[in-house]
This record gives structure tokens, sequence and C-alpha cells, in this order.
């Protein structure tokens, strides 16, 4: 239940990262359907974050208060922040599963060799016994 739950919780994981970016995404999203007129529903809101965050910038909704342009550099800023944290934790998570590979050769090559060894020092008690 431990092992579940625990990708969930700690911090830093990709799931933990995952949620803080929707959230921060979600914050933003009601940012502007507070702020901009155009921004009608809370989808639209939604969506200027999105574009205005992951700075594509479709140009179907754009910022056009001054309170929603000056909004809009902070939505940027934590875009990149958010965006970045989630592309680090899935690197994580890729180089992670490469080094336990690893790991897991070199164990296997170490039993081995322990195995050879054991079998060699067995031999050799043998012959002294001989």
């Amino acid at each position: 239940m431990v092992g579940i739950v625990r990708p969930w919780i700690t911090r830093g994981s990709l799931h933990h990262v995952l949620v803080l970016s929707l959230l921060i995404l979600a914050g933003c999203g009601v940012g502007f359907w507070l702020l901009e007129p155009r921004a009608v529903t809370l989808a639209d809101g939604l969506w200027l974050a999105f574009t205005t965050a992951a700075t594509v910038g479709y140009g179907d909704i754009v910022p056009t208060t001054p309170a929603a342009k000056i909004f809009a550099v902070f939505v940027v800023l934590l875009g990149y922040a958010a965006l970045s944290l989630v592309t680090a934790a899935i690197a994580a998570v890729w180089v992670e599963s490469a080094e336990r590979e690893v790991e897991r050769e070199i164990l296997h090559e170490l039993h081995a060799e322990v195995k050879r060894l054991r079998a060699d020092l067995q031999t050799l008690r043998d012959e002294r016994r001989d």
C-alpha cells in the first residue's frame, strides 16, 4: 500500500510536479477569467493561461486590459517554471529507470562471479582434502 501511495505524496515526484503544475495553470486560468473581458468562460481563461504559460500565443484570445497584460507576464514566468519542472521530473524518471537496469545487470554479474568463486573455492578445498 505504501509503495502505491508514495509516488503521489513524495515531494519532487512526477505525480507531485504534475499536480502542482495543473494547480498553477488552473489558478492562472481563474485569474485570466477574472481579469480579461474577452475570456468569457472559465474554459477561455484556462485556454489563455495555457497558451500564455506555454508561450504558444495562438492569438485567438489575448490579454487586452493592463491588469491582464501584467498578469500575463507572471503567467509566462510561472509557465516556464512549471513546464521546466515537469520536463525535469520526466527526465529524472527515465534516468532512474536506466540506472536501475544498469544496477540489475551489475548485480547479476556480481552474483554470477560470486557463484564461480564459491565453486572454485570448493574445488580447491576438495583437492586439498585428497
